[in-house]
This record gives C-alpha cells, structure tokens and sequence, in this order.
C-alpha cells in the first residue's frame, strides 16, 4: 500500500483584497530597540592591544600618540611577571624612537617571560604620562582570579 499523494501548496501571485494596496508607508512599522546608556568614561585611561615583534617593538600609533611622547624623550622602563610600565624620564636608558612604538629591551622581555609574538595589552594614562603594558596571561589570571571565566572543569561560578 503506497501513501496517499499530498498536492504542494503554491501561493497565488493575486494581491490579496483589503490589505492596502501599494500605499507608500502602509506597512507598520517594528519599534526600534533602544540602545543601552553608554559606560561612564573611565577617566584619562586608553587602552589599546599590540604584539611584540622580534625586535622587541609594541606599535598601537593612537595609544602612544595620545601621551605625546616624541623622538629621542628617555624612558625608564620597570617590569614584573608580564608587565612592563614605561614613563617619561629625563635619566631614563631608553630613547623613544621617531616612529610612535615602544622598544622593550631583551633582558626586560626576558625577566618578564615576553616573546616575539605575545600579545599585549596597553593602558596609557596621559595625565600620569605612563603606559602599562600587560600580557595576555597576565589579563587572563586576573580575569579567572575575579572568577569572569572559570577553569575548564573547574566547576560553577
């Protein structure tokens, strides 16, 4: 015994009477969402992203423009475990460069555990005339210590 045939269902191409023919605007129009309030500014702080390069360069033109740091300023650099903090310093030993990057020098990258590759992320506080660059692992332990992003099998939040 065979099923029975089911005849396909085609939709007439004839407008359908009462529905307002071709006015312009007939259709109603969907609410529009409404967007969130925006965060407060969080103050003097920009934040950019860079990786570093063989040579020990981090490039973000609009972080380091912003503190205004020009060709041959000095610069002290200080460094813990995957941060580095650069200031404007007049005793400083490094020289900021005619191109707007920051140069960490290879004992510093080595200290802090930087290879060439690693992303950074950078915060320029202008009215400190300070850049903090932080590892990627370094912003991951800080967000897994605040519990944002738990450990693979690490159980609930």
């Amino acid at each position: 015994m065979s099923a029975p045939l089911i005849a396909p269902v085609i939709p007439s191409t004839a407008r359908p009477v009462g529905h307002g023919g071709s006015r312009a605007g007939a259709a109603r129009r969907l609410p529009l969402a409404s967007s969130p309030a925006s965060p407060p500014p969080l103050g003097d702080v920009i934040y950019g992203i860079g990786r570093i390069d063989a040579s020990g360069r981090i490039a973000d033109r609009t972080v380091i423009c912003a503190l205004g740091w020009r060709n041959g300023d000095r610069l002290t650099l200080t460094a813990g475990a995957g941060v580095v903090i650069a200031r404007r310093d007049p005793d400083g030993l490094v020289t900021m460069p005619a191109r707007p990057y920051l140069v960490i020098p290879a004992a510093l990258r080595r200290r802090c555990g930087l290879r060439a590759g690693d992303r950074m992320l950078l915060a320029v506080c202008p009215g400190e005339d300070t850049l903090a660059a932080y590892s990627f692992a370094v912003v991951d332990q800080a967000l897994r210590a605040h519990a944002l992003f738990p450990r693979a099998g690490g159980g609930q939040l």
